[in-house]
């Protein structure tokens, strides 16, 4: 195959095209977005995003709350545990 013959220009068009088709193959099975000819991006819809970011936002508080409050019960334990014995004596006596 001669470098400037026509079956050397056609292969690089065909690997060309075909390395543009994979790549964007590969994005659009990933969900990343799709620039279109024009340079405009088209990108992937999901009907139930919006939902899904509203359980995940309502899930992130709950687990903010419940972080805090671990939190505060491992500060009374770190208490306890570094305080005089007579004080966490008392200390046990009145949290039962």
């Amino acid at each position: 195959m001669s470098w400037g013959g026509p079956g050397f220009i056609v292969a690089v068009i065909a690997m060309s095209t075909f390395g543009w088709v994979f790549t964007t193959w590969i994005r659009a099975r990933h969900g990343y977005p799709i620039e279109n000819e024009w340079s405009g991006i088209a990108s992937r819809t999901d009907p139930d995003a919006d939902r899904k970011l509203a359980l995940l936002i309502g899930e992130n508080e709950k687990l903010h709350g419940k972080i805090s409050r671990l939190e505060e019960r491992l500060a009374v334990l770190e208490r306890i545990a570094t305080d005089p014995a007579e004080r966490t004596a008392r200390d046990i006596e009145a949290l039962r």
